[in-house]
């Protein structure tokens, strides 16, 4: 047993060596390779060698693919080396093989933890869900049932204040470019009146500048009327 949170997560790995040394007892003599392989799995699990245990296991459904227990103690190795989700697969396929009530609920509730292990709530409480209908007297999955809801709840309101918080953001960001514009909005006649009166300075020069060019030519008409009237007083021979 250990603990996460509030809660207690169990984990049923200690039962599941009493359960392949139970096993081994009522094998028939035709299967004494098998028996050896998962005694040896389970003395190395016992003292924590869980790799060199899922080699052991491994070796069992080498010599017999139809061995529903080695197939689940692989599982429990694997979780302990926090394989997950290759403990779920070993979980799966002992479900599938086994007829055993009790044991098919035990399939579930270690793939319920594996999942939850592996941050898939919603799956971890089906899987759960499904060990109880089985086994309804399974106090560990009611336990482990309890702690994931609670866990899912506590995830789905993180998503919704995170949501409220993005939407919050988003508004205040609209608001900011509304007040921009509006401040552009605002300052565009001032700019029009500047452009305006630029507009009628330089006409202003303009006209000025017309009008000292008009002086101009008149002055130079002037003298070149001047100066005709005194060609025109002379004669030419």
């Amino acid at each position: 047993m250990f603990r996460i949170k509030k809660y207690s997560f169990k984990t049923s790995g200690q039962s599941v060596v009493i359960t392949g040394f139970l096993l081994t007892l009522t094998l028939s003599a035709n299967s004494q390779v098998e028996r050896k392989y998962v005694r040896q799995g389970n003395r190395e699990y016992g003292k924590d060698k869980f790799s060199e245990s899922e080699i052991s296991y491994r070796r069992a459904i080498d010599k017999n693919d139809a061995f529903p227990d080695a197939v689940f103690n692989t599982g429990d190795a694997l979780y302990k080396q926090k394989k997950y989700e290759d403990a779920g697969k070993q979980f799966v396929e002992n479900y599938n093989m086994n007829d055993d009530v009790k044991k098919k609920s035990a399939s579930l509730y270690n793939l319920g933890n594996s999942l939850l292990m592996s941050k898939k709530i919603k799956e971890s409480i089906d899987a759960y869900k499904g060990s109880l209908k089985l086994d309804p007297e399974n106090l560990e999955a009611k336990y482990n049932l309890a702690y994931a809801q609670d866990l899912l709840q506590q995830q789905q309101q993180q998503q919704q204040q995170q949501q409220k918080n993005q939407n919050k953001d988003n508004k205040d960001k609209s608001d900011q470019s509304q007040d921009n514009q509006n401040q552009d909005d605002q300052k565009q006649p001032q700019q029009q009146q500047d452009q305006q009166a630029i507009s009628k300075e330089d006409a202003e020069r303009i006209l000025n500048a017309l009008a000292n060019d008009e002086k101009e030519v008149q002055e130079k008409v002037k003298l070149a009327k001047a100066k005709k009237e005194n060609v025109r007083t002379l004669k030419n021979w």
